[in-house]
């Protein structure tokens, strides 16, 4: 079904708390109330659908990688060879991804998503055959590199909300919000169930439940044409999307190092764990990190922020980078226990700088190019959690394990200094559509 036109979105009008929504299909007199935020941005037809199967297909993005490392190292056992694997599946995505995502922007979701997660789908399965058969260890590379095509899911459902909610920034506030707490959710839920699955079945089963739910969830949700955003005519599209605009690239540098903090926390972690000798915990302890973030994106999508996001962009990585040494303390003076506690703490900290962070990116980006935004904006971290799982994965193999945690803690610390150093770039906020410079 093609996507709805103009005349047929429902629009809102907000009094006190309680929203009406009214929809022009109606019967004069039809009318929903609709109470709170999130609730408010549900009541649109088909954002529960695309939703849900949306969270199917983006589970995996927290299982893939734990499932690569569980899988090398008992195989081959090298965190090193592990990491590097990881690092350079994720680096070809960053390379391959915003072309996909030009692809989408210029074809549409459900074209351009179905053959792309099918080619990834395959090599994650490549993958698994030349660890099970005991292949040389480039094939490990090549395989793990073919997965390079995995459509950019998240964004992809970002850019259905920025659609529905163009001219509402308060909802899309809230919708942004839950993007980010439902990211969170992903990589809560995605080492946990991949460290049980690789630990208590055998090696393989988290890359293979991996490959079946996200080939499942992105066909399901490329089917869900109703809320697809409409291709548009783009006569800028051949037009680099960076060049001349500083404050996409500032935001793409600190995602650049976010990344590099997530990735290597990631592998250090786990082996910290495995010296702790409770390697299957791995999953749970980084689970909690994730639990932090999204709970705190939740409570992040009530509230209405103060002052424009180019000035609360700061201030959020000022905190994400003084409590991102939270488990460098606990991992050199306690134990996993102590860790676990430091993640969940240090955790709530990252939804609010990449909410806002992301608002920038949507803010800066021309209409017609939201995909490709997006794209860049995970091919960034991406870029970065491939530095980061290589870096982690060598400090942990080549110095104790509670030492490698001041590789995230320094990535942190980047991310803060680059906004800062750039501050100006990002003005006085994002150069929105049609909506006023206060909104996120």
């Amino acid at each position: 079904m093609p996507p709805e036109p103009l005349a047929r979105t429902p629009l809102f009008a907000t009094a006190g708390a309680t929203l009406v929504a009214v929809d022009r299909g109606r019967p004069p007199g039809a009318r929903h109330r609709v109470h709170g935020p999130y609730a408010r941005i549900f009541s649109v037809p088909g954002t529960r659908a695309f939703t849900a199967w949306n969270l199917l297909g983006r589970l995996p993005m927290g299982m893939f990688g734990v499932s690569a490392v569980l899988m090398i190292s008992a195989a081959r056992g090298s965190y090193a060879l592990a990491g590097a694997v990881v690092a350079t599946g994720l680096a070809a995505t960053a390379v391959v991804g915003p072309w996909t995502a030009r692809l989408v922007d210029r074809h549409g979701q459900a074209r351009v998503a179905v053959p792309a997660a099918l080619a990834a789908a395959l090599g994650s399965l490549a993958l698994v055959v030349c660890v099970r058969s005991g292949a040389p260890a480039w094939t490990l590379f090549a395989a793990y590199a073919a997965t390079a095509t995995t459509p950019n899911t998240g964004g992809m459902s970002r850019a259905r909300w920025a659609h529905l909610f163009r001219d509402d920034p308060a909802a899309l506030h809230t919708a942004n919000s839950f993007e980010q707490a439902a990211d969170e959710a992903c990589f809560m839920l995605g080492p946990v169930v991949a460290a049980f699955l690789c630990t208590a079945l055998f090696p393989e089963a988290g890359t293979l439940t991996g490959a079946v739910l996200f080939l499942t969830g992105t066909l399901l949700f490329a089917a869900q044409r109703r809320t697809e955003p409409p291709v548009t005519a783009r006569p800028s599209a051949s037009r680099p999307l960076l060049r001349g605009n500083r404050g996409l690239g500032l935001v793409l540098a600190v995602f650049v190092c976010t990344g590099m903090l997530f990735g290597s926390l990631e592998v250090v972690t786990i082996a910290f764990a495995d010296d702790a000798g409770h390697r299957p915990a791995a999953g749970v302890v980084l689970g909690l990190q994730a639990a932090g973030s999204c709970v705190a994106g939740l409570l992040y999508g009530l509230a209405r922020p103060a002052g424009p996001a180019g000035a609360r962009f700061p201030r959020c990585l000022a905190a994400m980078a003084a409590l991102a040494l939270l488990p460098l303390l606990a991992a050199t003076t306690g134990g996993l226990l102590a860790l676990a506690g430091a993640l969940l703490l240090a955790g709530m900290a990252t939804a609010p700088a990449m909410v806002t962070g992301m608002a920038l990116v949507q803010g800066l980006t021309p209409p017609g190019r939201l995909n490709e935004g997006m794209t860049l904006a995970v091919t960034a971290l991406l870029t970065g959690i491939a530095a980061g799982s290589a870096t982690g994965g060598w400090c942990a193999e080549h110095l104790e394990a509670a030492t490698a945690f001041a590789v995230p803690a320094t990535a942190a610390a980047l991310a803060l200094l680059t906004a800062a150093a750039g501050r100006a770039a990002l003005g006085a906020g994002p150069v929105t559509r049609g909506t006023d410079t206060d909104s996120p």
